[in-house]
């Protein structure tokens, strides 16, 4: 055999992989800036103080190279819009100066709200990368104020559909285009919203002719692919370290927003070898549903839950994606027949995915088993006229709230919200309240609302909002019936529940949907989110953790007994609570054998 023979192939003199990574951060640095323009130029506060927004750099093919920190959804869905518009506009080309918009749910978008602006980077005649900004947007048109309407009949009742559409053309603003826009909107500051996004592009597209300039076509060419074939790589080796087999699991939504009940999510996850196939075979195929996740939107929670239990530095992009063999049936619920409502099936069936994902693979992987998900139905829209302004006000509610968030193997569960809403922001109440007319009059941790676990689910929040000028209230519920599930033996989180009119004679549960409720100046809702669900035996829990639970008010007396059987003495209001070692011994004993 020759020195030669079996040995490696020698390297590339072209290819330097130092330099691809230096490559690969830059982009990735663009995007965190084209983002960042973005939180310092909207109008709107959902965009301006939430971060509901995301960056991606792709290649001139739409393959997803580079992204920011953002919405995980976001940055999933933005690459499908973005391939259909390279086909659409595939005889006339893209051309620098070029700035288009996409948002429809059947040509690879997640829901009408999250509007993707992108701008190709043009070097010698052909089309070498893509600048792309996603957002969510406080209203679409349509039949319901804030861009949820939750009894729409399809999705032309949901709001306007753009499949790919140029804002500027060879550097030209269509004026025409953005005016047709702008009358089709409600929110007074749309405009400015969607100039943040065009100038994020623009931003975007400047930066990566710099990084080509520096660098030359070829070597970005090729740092691109070596980031794709680097992440598609690391995919198969962790995937090869998991136990071979097929698992399965189901979740389910409470109801649709018209109240068809027990939506249902089947998956069966497979391992063979370094392989994974996810496969939604099985899943809810009712034609009459109200709540359906599109195909991007199903494709986007799958990733985001499979990143969630990998090593955390594999890169997200194309090679990351194409390395799951997914298999979504068209017609289901989470791929649906072109029409269907999907605005408010984009949070669930949507998160469902994820939530059944983690359950199938927490069969063997326990320890990496967290549903990355949340059980908000959707966003509570307050809409009215402003009395100062006589203009029209939205107000999202996402406000700062604890709910969802699950334990793991480790830690209890923390924070504001949970891992699958990337860094998006809660607003706080000081700024929300100067620029709409409501007040946050309590947001505080309900006691018993985080499931019981070895190590605990985060705490469920009371908010109480009141509205000082006529205003409706729109959202639609779910996680009463199927909260925050537990893990590896721990228990669920809390149920929602929203009072409208709360304490007036009025009051009312919302048991589905409200839809334009109306609230008079001075009326208020109370909502209760739900808490996360716990990881591991409640029993095996340390009881001096309980003992802190119970005098920090995350956890009541009985249930300490109830769930965790810890017995106490003293008492928790002059701070003499002490744990009863040989008595919590006794009663774990007994709830053991029982």
């Amino acid at each position: 055999m020759s020195a030669t023979e079996g040995s490696a192939p020698e390297p590339d003199p072209r290819f330097d992989p130092v330099t691809a990574e230096v490559i690969r951060g830059a982009m990735e640095t663009v995007a965190f800036e084209m983002a960042t323009f973005v939180s310092l130029t909207a109008t709107t506060p959902i965009l301006n103080q939430s971060n509901e927004r995301n960056a991606t750099i792709l290649g001139g093919n739409g393959r997803l190279a580079a992204l920011s920190v953002g919405i995980p959804q976001f940055m999933l869905s933005s690459t499908l819009p973005v391939r259909f518009a390279l086909e659409f506009f595939a005889e006339e080309g893209l051309h620098e100066g070029d700035v288009l918009l996409a948002n429809d749910p059947y040509h690879g978008g997640g829901h009408l709200p999250d509007y993707n602006v992108f701008a190709p980077v043009v070097v010698d005649g052909r089309v070498a990368l893509i600048a792309s900004i996603q957002c969510h947007h406080a209203d679409t048109g349509g039949g319901m104020p804030g861009g949820y309407n939750a009894e729409a009949i399809d999705i032309w009742a949901e709001g306007v559909r753009i499949p790919a559409l140029k804002l500027f053309d060879r550097g030209v603003e269509r004026r025409d285009v953005l005016y047709m826009l702008q009358v089709n909107n409600r929110t007074p500051s749309f405009l400015g919203d969607l100039r943040a996004q065009i100038g994020a592009a623009q931003l975007g597209a400047k930066r990566l002719h710099e990084i080509i300039a520096r660098h030359g076509l070829e070597a970005v060419d090729a740092a691109v692919e070596h980031a794709i074939d680097h992440a598609a790589r690391r995919f198969r080796s962790e995937v090869a370290a998991w136990p071979d087999g097929t698992y399965e699991a189901d979740s389910y939504v409470d109801h649709d927003p018209v109240g068809n009940q027990d939506i249902h999510v089947h998956v069966k996850v497979t391992v063979a070898g370094d392989q994974l196939t996810v496969d939604f075979t099985g899943s809810d195929e009712r034609q009459d549903l109200k709540a359906y996740s599109s195909f991007g939107n199903t494709r986007g929670y799958v990733v985001a839950q499979l990143a969630t239990m990998m090593d955390p530095t594999i890169p997200k992009n194309e090679g990351f994606f194409d390395s799951i063999d997914l298999i979504v049936p068209k017609g289901c619920v989470l791929n649906p027949h072109e029409g269907q409502t999907v605005a408010a099936g984009t949070h669930h069936p949507g998160v469902e995915v994820g939530e059944a994902i983690a359950k199938a693979l927490g069969q063997v992987l326990p320890e990496r088993s967290c549903p990355q998900i949340y059980k908000l139905g959707m966003p509570t829209v307050i809409f009215g006229q402003h009395p100062e302004t006589g203009l029209p006000f939205f107000d999202h509610s996402v406000d700062c709230l604890a709910a969802y968030c699950n334990a793991v193997k480790g830690q209890d569960g923390w924070g504001s919200m949970p891992a699958s809403f990337g860094n998006l922001i809660r607003a706080t109440a000081e700024i929300n309240e100067s620029i709409t007319p409501v007040r946050h009059e309590c947001c505080d941790y309900l006691p018993d609302s985080g499931g019981p676990g070895r190590w605990r689910g985060c705490p469920g929040s009371r908010v109480v909002k009141r509205v000082l000028a006529d205003s409706t209230v729109s959202t639609y519920m779910v996680g009463m019936k199927y909260p925050m599930a537990g893990v590896a033996g721990g228990g669920d989180g809390s149920p929602n529940q929203l009072t409208i009119r709360f304490e007036t004679d009025g009051a009312e549960r919302v048991p589905v949907m409200a839809n334009g409720a109306p609230h008079g100046a001075g009326e208020a809702f109370e909502y209760l989110y739900g808490g996360g669900g716990g990881w591991g035996d409640p029993l095996e829990r340390d009881p001096a953790q309980v003992r802190d639970d119970v005098l920090d008010e995350y956890v009541s007396l009985d249930s300490a007994e109830r769930d965790y059987g810890v017995v106490f003495t003293g008492h928790a209001d002059d701070y003499s609570l002490a744990v009863d070692a040989a008595a919590t011994e006794r009663l774990r004993a007994r709830r053991r054998g029982a």
